[in-house]
């Protein structure tokens, strides 16, 4: 499979965590089964970085050989520039980590789990209401375990992660079972973290809802690297904006659309997709109105289509059968280093 270097923000910024050519196998009754295939990750320091992929992509099994759950088969990995899984114990407290649901005494309060968690590895005490507060559950640290929703008990994994103030978190999947509601929750808890000056790992494979939150991504196919870079950078190659109107007569306003300079196209439902024509700039919506109007055919609905991950996605699934290979982002400005001194903590 055809490589390339990384990206400029991995080779500038301090990288929170790294892997080369990460390899590992499993052997089933058919013979040996890749599941992560020569991956080069490059996770930058600070920020929500997306990781992403189809189930069974590999995004679990990368994260367990991180924590120094499973052993890969070849390749290195590092965090905080520690080679791993040699010198995890040197920074294992300054991770965080959620691998699997939380597990907690349901009769027990928020509070008094927590206690119990902190008092194991080791954590002060002082740091239960600090971490209630930070994931937002202050008010409801006196209620027991098993009355919370879904999203709370999420948030109360979280909060646990948090006892030892780590610098880097890893959520696999954090969303999984969650209303709409509960995700939005566990969204803005990402992003406040991120946003206080820590890494934020979250695999997923539901993208539109990490593009909503994330900096930067890794998209990842079959166990190997699609692309990675900024999101607005990934974003860039899902296609040029358009906007998609709804009139009375979609073959007329299409030759109006196409003779005033714009590239119209068929859309669903008797709509047109309008887009810029080539070279012609960003696409104005309002011109797309005014040439309509002119002629005397007035909009029933105007909407724009903007790509997104999944769109992204899906196109570079389709290229990787193709044997495209490996695509970098163009490279952003470098991303600083989270401010004020290292912390130490966590719970892996």
């Amino acid at each position: 499979m055809p490589t390339s270097a990384p990206p400029r923000h991995a080779r500038d910024a301090e990288l929170a965590l790294s892997t080369t050519s990460l390899r590992k196998t499993y052997r089933t009754r058919k013979g040996r089964r890749v599941a992560v295939e020569g991956l080069d990750l490059h996770v930058p320091r600070g920020g929500v970085h997306g990781f992403l992929g189809p189930n069974g992509s590999g995004k679990t099994t990368t994260i367990r050989m991180l924590l120094g759950l499973i052993k890969p088969d070849s390749g290195t990995m590092t965090v905080f520039d520690q080679p791993v899984p040699e010198r995890l114990p040197q920074v294992v407290d300054r991770i965080g980590a959620i691998v699997e649901a939380p597990k907690f005494f349901p009769a027990f309060t928020a509070r008094r789990n927590l206690e119990l968690l902190a008092a194991a590895i080791g954590a002060p005490s002082s740091r239960v209401d600090q971490v209630l507060t930070e994931v937002g559950l202050a008010e409801r640290g006196k209620d027991r375990f098993r009355s919370y929703s879904l999203g709370m008990k999420q948030r109360l994994a979280i909060a646990g992660t948090l006892l030892k103030d780590p610098d880097l978190l890893i959520f696999d999947e954090p969303t999984n079972g969650l209303d709409p509601a509960g995700i939005h929750e566990i969204r803005e808890t990402m992003r406040g973290l991120a946003d206080a000056g820590r890494t934020v790992l979250v695999s997923s494979h539901i993208l539109n809802e990490v593009q909503q939150v994330a900096d930067t991504v890794t998209i990842i196919g079959r166990g190997r690297l699609l692309a990675e870079g900024d999101v607005s950078e990934i974003l860039a190659r899902g296609g040029t904006e358009a906007v998609r109107v709804r009139v009375p007569d979609p073959a007329v306003a299409a030759q109006v659309l196409a003779a005033a300079g714009f590239a119209p196209e068929p859309g669903p439902s008797g709509t047109v997709l309008v887009r810029a024509a080539a070279g012609a700039g960003r696409l104005d919506a309002a011109e797309v109105t005014r040439a309509l109007a002119t002629r005397e055919i007035y909009l029933a609905e105007l909407v724009w289509q903007r790509p997104d991950l999944e769109e992204v996605f899906l196109s570079l699934t389709s290229e990787d059968h193709l044997g495209a290979g490996v695509q970098h982002a163009p490279p952003p400005p470098p991303l600083p280093p989270a401010a004020g001194p290292h912390r130490s903590g966590g719970q892996s």
